[in-house]
């Protein structure tokens, strides 16, 4: 067993683009659940328009990189008036309805034979990460010994760290303004709010938008790191490893969804690394009859959510939350 390589992985996914990925779809999240009180179950959805339109813009309609860009952050915003206007006034729960429906249509469709001149298929589209990868100013990788990384997952990584960062600053300064307290106190009790003369759906659509827009942005990171868009890459799961971060740091903490991105991706590429090596070899560590090598690449979700469940249980708030912050008005 090679526990240095281990703790490479690990260390190399939690501060790696995978992370940061989650972290800025979890701020999203955050901005709607944690904030707010909206039950979001479709941010691969915010993220596959913002991954599409850069994709689309460039490659499809042979249009400007930075135009692209413009196009990826403006298209959560629509998605998010389209979801918004008929369910923000509604129960929380409906908005969870359509917003799961809809990233999977948006999936199907992306994905679908007969949009393939537009959204390339189920192949996906590539060539417009180019003018993203021209600007990278690192001549070579870097090797810290415990972790290294290539010259353009270099670049990547300052670009989406930056990003992040920037995002906690945002969601930090308008959390203490007066618009993040009508946020709160809409999660908690949204029928006092409107007795005080607020206009509660405005704020939530305007939280609704933020945070998409977030979504969007983790989507536009990962089409630029991989140089590709593919449907799969925003299936359902995508949002519940956002929400599983969100949970493991802490919902209304402005570093919980960073911290728990980290931890999370720490714990995912480690007990991985870990049960392949057990399983592998002539004399494996665990036997092939207690479990195969095809069997240890699904313990770590076995492992991770059983210790998720065991943190709702013990400590619901995350590790670095507040219980106070988890009340939500679902009626």
């Amino acid at each position: 067993m090679d526990f240095g390589s281990m703790l490479s992985a690990a260390l190399s996914s939690a501060l790696g683009p995978q992370a940061i990925v989650f972290a800025l779809a979890a701020i999203g999240l955050n901005i709607h659940f944690g904030y707010t009180g909206l039950l979001n179950f479709g941010q691969a959805g915010f993220m596959a328009v913002g991954a599409y339109g850069l994709a689309v813009t460039v490659v499809t309609y042979d249009q400007s990189f930075w135009l692209g860009v413009v196009v990826a952050i403006l298209a959560p915003v629509l998605l998010a008036i389209v979801l918004g206007v008929p369910t923000l006034r509604l129960r929380a729960d409906y908005l969870a309805i359509a917003t799961i429906a809809t990233a999977e249509i948006l999936r199907l469709i992306f994905g679908a034979v007969e949009t393939k001149d537009v959204f390339g298929g189920s192949n996906g589209l590539t060539g417009f990460a180019s003018t993203f990868q021209d600007l990278n100013p690192y001549s070579s990788g870097i090797d810290l010994g415990v972790v290294a990384f290539r010259r353009g997952d270099l670049w990547s990584l300052t670009v989406g760290w930056v990003l992040v960062a920037l995002g906690c600053l945002l969601v930090w300064l308008l959390m203490r303004s007066p618009w993040g307290r009508v946020l709160r106190s809409i999660r908690e009790d949204e029928d006092a709010v409107r007795s005080l003369g607020k206009n509660v759906f405005a704020y939530k659509m305007q939280a609704l938008i933020l945070g998409g827009v977030f979504g969007g942005l983790a989507g536009l990171f990962l089409a630029l790191k991989q140089a590709s868009v593919v449907p799969s890459d925003y299936s359902t799961n995508i949002t519940f490893f956002a929400y599983t971060a969100l949970l493991i740091g802490g919902a209304a903490r402005v570093l919980g969804p960073v911290v728990g991105a980290m931890i999370f991706w720490f714990l995912m590429s480690g007990i991985g690394s870990f049960f392949s090596q057990a399983t592998a070899g002539d004399d494996p560590l665990i036997p092939d009859w207690a479990m195969s090598d095809i069997q240890a690449s699904l313990v770590r979700l076995i492992l991770v959510g059983l210790g998720l469940m065991l943190l709702m249980i013990y400590r619901p708030q995350g590790i670095f939350g507040d219980r106070k912050e988890l009340a939500i008005d679902a009626r």
